[in-house]
């Protein structure tokens, strides 16, 4: 997994600085694996491609589950194409970032209607979309056109499919989608199988809400489950209770740190996340980073909690006052 020479290209794409198509050589691909009938998981190959992609095939129509980025269009145009020659009639986004939207504009115009949480199309609205360094206005053609607030449900080619939102996970508008008779999950970003995630804070993520995201998804997944991560190979649900051990173990390390009053920098020379290092450590989410990201959001979530005990208290000993 690793050797896919992931690492920086994927820090380029979650700063949406696009790489130009030309610059693909032949030999990046998205491979395309059935994973049960009428499913279909997109991965790229030999390159950064963007996020993995999902695909329901059937009589009912195409529907599909994110859309890489800019760069990596043709390419996944032809891989769709191996599989079905019918449009795509919708397009689900499982959460704001450009490697999972890039396409959003090419395939709304060509006629997905596109779905998403409620929180992704504001965004889009309010902060727009990364030019370079700055800022501009997201196209009228990238936003969801149909969005939900906890959950919904698509009944297509023979299969119940329901779309749930996972709150303050990766970002505040991540949505998983379970194929329930094909027992296939596609988890978005909140779950990098393998690999240290990227927790979002700047956009809701939160490194607690990551991990009861990743044990809402343990609920839905059985040992035949297969999971399509936002990032690396096809996984099990022993991959991601992998992913959940090594993530509720660190948060632990982080916040005993955090209650030890350590700065973020002290915890970082101190390296607590070392053991890990060999096995998730990556590009784009190294061992320091990770570290990093878990101090930044622990720390603010333990902020809030000492401000609402202490309002707590202060309500508590106002209430004494009128006895």
């Amino acid at each position: 997994m690793k050797t896919l020479a992931l690492s920086c290209l994927l820090t380029l794409s979650f700063t949406s600085t696009l790489l130009v198509a030309d610059n693909h050589e032949q030999s990046v691909k998205f491979s395309v694996q059935e994973v049960s009938p009428g499913v279909y998981m997109l991965m790229g190959v030999g390159g950064f491609t963007g996020g993995n992609i999902g695909l329901s095939i059937g009589n009912d129509g195409v529907v599909m589950i994110d859309d890489a980025m800019p760069s990596s269009l043709d390419i996944m145009q032809d891989a769709i194409k191996s599989v079905t020659k019918e449009p795509i009639d919708f397009l689900i986004n499982t959460h704001v970032h450009g490697d999972h939207t890039g396409n959003n504009v090419v395939m709304s115009k060509q006629g997905a209607r596109i779905v998403a949480h409620e929180n992704l199309r504001e965004h889009l609205k309010k902060k727009g979309i990364k030019n370079g360094d700055k800022m501009e206005k997201a196209p009228e053609a990238m936003l969801p056109v149909i969005t939900f607030s906890t959950s919904m449900s698509f009944h297509l080619n023979g299969q119940d499919a329901r779309l749930t939102h996972l709150p303050h996970a990766h970002t505040d508008g991540d949505a998983v989608i379970h194929f329930e008779q094909a027992n296939v999950i596609h988890t978005g970003d909140v779950l990098f199988n393998g690999l240290f995630p990227f927790i979002d804070v700047n956009s809701g993520g939160s490194a607690k809400g990551y991990l009861n995201a990743q044990k809402a998804l343990l609920k839905l997944a059985d040992k035949n489950t297969k999971i399509i991560p936002g990032h690396g190979p096809l996984a099990t649900r022993a991959d991601l209770e992998r992913s959940v051990a090594m993530l509720e173990d660190s948060i632990k390390i982080i916040s005993a740190l955090i209650q030890q009053g350590k700065t973020e920098e002290q915890v970082v020379t101190l390296n607590p996340l070392q053991k890990y290092h060999n096995d998730w450590n990556w590009g784009f989410i190294t061992t320091e980073r990770m570290t990093r990201q878990l101090f930044q959001s622990l720390s603010s979530s333990q902020q809030h909690t000492a401000h609402a005990d202490a309002h707590t208290q202060k309500d508590h000993n106002n209430k004494g006052h009128h006895h």
